[in-house]
Parts: structure tokens; C-alpha cells; sequence
């Protein structure tokens, strides 16, 4: 899709990126966050990724497209923080597959400024894990100015 224009640049992130730092756990899908240079609403943003899809046999089902037999949802890029999170993200390579990966401490801070139950449970994973590099996490909470919120909701996932 990049080689094609169809987007600019893409990560993964969400629970599958989370799964690559920590122990593996269940997810219902894929979160593809992308980037593209042109404006407009989200679904018209969306619409040239469904048709490069749909062209190459994949169909989509609601918010998701199945790939291979797994349900990929493609997120645009909705702020700063994911903006940065998809362009810093690192590039990996998964069995013969180069792919790009959210790092640890974007998917943390994303995971705190979403706030839902589950993205608690997930930093506490991070945490538990060490899998996260505090450091960086902080400077990042500071820039996105989540510093306040990461705080107030310590407890939530610190054990």
C-alpha cells in the first residue's frame, strides 16, 4: 500500500502490538494505525485501502478486513501522539515478513490517554513485565502532556 501511494505510512499497535513486548494474550484483531497526506473523513480515508484490498480477494466485514483470516481494523492517525507513534515505530521482522511495530512506550501512553479497563490491564502488563523502558515512557507522557493523567490512574495499574 505504501509502494502503491494508497498510504504514507503505517504501525501496528493496539493489543497485537502489546503482544510483541509481553507474554502473549487474547485478542479479537489487528489495529493497522495509518498515516496519509490526503484530508478528508474518515471513511473517504479509508476507502482507497478497502478498494486496494477488495481488488487482491479480501473482503471487509464491518470496521474490519480479513486478512489472511484475520480481522484487520485500519485506524487513521487521529492526533499527535499516534501521528509520532507511527512514524518512530520500529521496523521487525516477524517469520519472511518486514513489518513496523508501535514502540513500547507509545502503546503505553496511547493505552492512558484511551483510559478504557482493558488499557489499564495492559500498562499493568507493561509494568509487570518490565516491558517498558520508564524513561522513555516518562519523556513521552511529558510531550503529550499525560504526565497529570498517568498520576491519577497510577494506581489503577501499578500492583
Amino acid at each position: 500500500m505504501i509502494r502503491e501511494g494508497v498510504i504514507d505510512e503505517y504501525a501496528i499497535g493496539g493489543a497485537v502490538g502489546a503482544i510483541y513486548y509481553l507474554e502473549p494474550f487474547d485478542t479479537a484483531d489487528i489495529d493497522v494505525f495509518f498515516q496519509v497526506s490526503a484530508a478528508g473523513n474518515e471513511l473517504a480515508i479509508l476507502a482507497p485501502i478497502y478498494e486496494f484490498l477488495s481488488a487482491r480477494g479480501y473482503k471487509a466485514e464491518g470496521a474490519f478486513v480479513y486478512i489472511e483470516g484475520f480481522p484487520v481494523q485500519f485506524l487513521p492517525v487521529f492526533n499527535s501522539l499516534t501521528e509520532e507513534a507511527v512514524r518512530k515505530a520500529q521496523t521487525i521482522k516477524y517469520d519472511r515478513v518486514t513489518t513496523r511495530i508501535m514502540r513500547a512506550e507509545h502503546l503505553v501512553a496511547i493505552m492512558l490517554q484511551t483510559g478504557r479497563t482493558k488499557d489499564y490491564l495492559r500498562i499493568s502488563m507493561f509494568l509487570e513485565q518490565r516491558a517498558v523502558n520508564m524513561r522513555s515512557l516518562n519523556t513521552v507522557l511529558k510531550k503529550y502532556d499525560l504526565t497529570r493523567k498517568w498520576k491519577e490512574n497510577e494506581y489503577k495499574f501499578n500492583t
